[in-house]
């Protein structure tokens, strides 16, 4: 019986203030890398909902998801153990609203940054994938998708059983 292959899906936020871009640096099996506060789809929510709580837990920032930059897929081969991932991606542009005083960063995050899209270029070799750079340069050139595309059926948020 053959396994049924399932993509990892995960979500990023492309936050641009003043000309610079947030950026979170975390450890990862790679080491210290750099990364668009981004994290998985958890059961029972949408993507819309999970990137702005992504957005709060890995920078203390509040978000609200605006409008969608794109659906991206990437491939990865962990070079320690041969792992193979592939990331199924939604990125959202949005507003960025307060930090919360004294909020711990998630486990893994250890610090925020707002560099410009020169230095995010200049930057590549720590990025945690192809696609940090990629959602940033869709961003700068004004990609911009309505959130009507993307669709949540109820079904999402009920209970099982």
């Amino acid at each position: 019986m053959s396994i049924r292959w399932k993509p990892s899906v995960t979500v990023a936020a492309i936050i641009e203030r003043d000309g610079r871009y947030l950026l979170v640096e975390e450890h990862t099996p790679e080491g210290l890398r750099l990364n668009n506060p981004a994290g998985h789809l958890d059961p029972g929510e949408g993507p819309v909902q999970a990137c702005a709580r992504e957005v709060l837990e890995e920078t203390a920032y509040r978000f609200t998801p605006t409008a969608l930059l794109g659906v991206y897929l990437s491939r990865f081969q962990r070079p320690a153990t041969g792992e193979d991932i592939t990331y199924l991606r939604l990125a959202f542009t949005g507003t960025l609203g307060e930090a919360e005083p004294g909020r711990a960063l998630d486990e893994g995050i250890v610090r925020t940054l707002w560099l410009t899209l020169e230095e995010v270029r200049a930057s590549r070799a720590r990025h945690r994938s192809p696609l940090v750079l990629r959602c940033i340069e869709d961003h700068a050139a004004g990609r911009r998708l309505p959130l009507e595309a993307i669709y949540t059926d109820a079904s999402v948020w009920a209970a099982p059983g």
